[in-house]
């Protein structure tokens, strides 16, 4: 079972005191979810602005150095919101050489082409689906054998609706024989309640400041850390 360290996402500077920006905090934060047990880490770079960004020079940089310094596989997002234009977000992709994988998600318009920069690229692709309607897609898409894994990401919804919509993608994903691993993660509330029932599946999961900033007791986390700390509490313990 993979345990994937989400270190900062798209959150701005200001959202938590610990959230890490720079590669220097990234480094430090990787460092230490790694040794609590992640083996994966997703993290978003930015540029000196702080800004997010799909520039190959900064995004090698990036992932080469929080590799190098933490010695797990680190992957990067594809998101529309970094660079609406789909061409351009393609071209860029296209030069990048670090990235073990990245996550491209189904609903955004551009990704088969985003997808076929990733396989140029030699980089390991994470389709993420979020909406039923997502999963139908990637099981008539043709390239659902080409994934490091499937990431059923329940965004911007309820615990109650992200267990009835997790439910009904991985309806969709069993009956479309989908082969790729998958990893389930929710978002805000729906954090914890989904990463207890990705484990209770037998699922991969993620944690970290870009899904959530809380605690499963509505605590504040003091940092990445603790939330890793809590989520391999949680696998050791069988998911309860």
């Amino acid at each position: 079972m993979l345990l994937q360290a989400a270190l900062n996402g798209n959150r701005g500077r200001s959202a938590h005191p610990a959230l890490p920006v720079t590669v220097e905090a990234l480094i430090a934060d990787a460092r230490e979810v790694v040794a609590l047990g992640a083996g994966a880490i997703h993290l978003h770079p930015r540029d000196c602005r702080g800004r997010e960004t799909l520039d190959p020079g900064i995004v090698d940089q990036v992932v080469w150095r929080v590799r190098s310094a933490c010695g797990v596989p680190v992957g990067v997002s594809t998101g529309a919101w970094i660079e609406p234009d789909p061409r351009r977000r393609a071209a860029l992709i296209a030069q990048w050489r670090a990235p073990d994988f990245a996550s491209v998600n189904l609903s955004e318009d551009g990704a088969p082409a985003v997808i076929d920069a990733c396989e140029r690229a030699g980089i390991g692709i994470e389709a993420g689906l979020w909406t039923v309607q997502d999963a139908e897609l990637l099981g008539g898409s043709g390239f659902a054998g080409k994934l490091v894994r499937v990431l059923v990401e329940l965004i911007d919804l309820s615990p109650a609706q992200a267990s009835t919509e997790a439910q009904r993608m991985h309806l969709v994903l069993d009956r479309g024989s989908v082969p790729a691993p998958r990893l389930q993660h929710g978002e805000g509330a729906a954090t914890w309640p989904m990463l207890g029932a990705a484990l209770d599946r037998g699922l991969d999961v993620r944690i970290g400041l870009e899904d959530t900033l809380q605690l499963p007791d509505g605590q504040a986390a003091r940092s990445n850390a603790d939330l890793v700390r809590v989520a391999v509490e949680m696998i050791d313990a069988g998911g309860a």
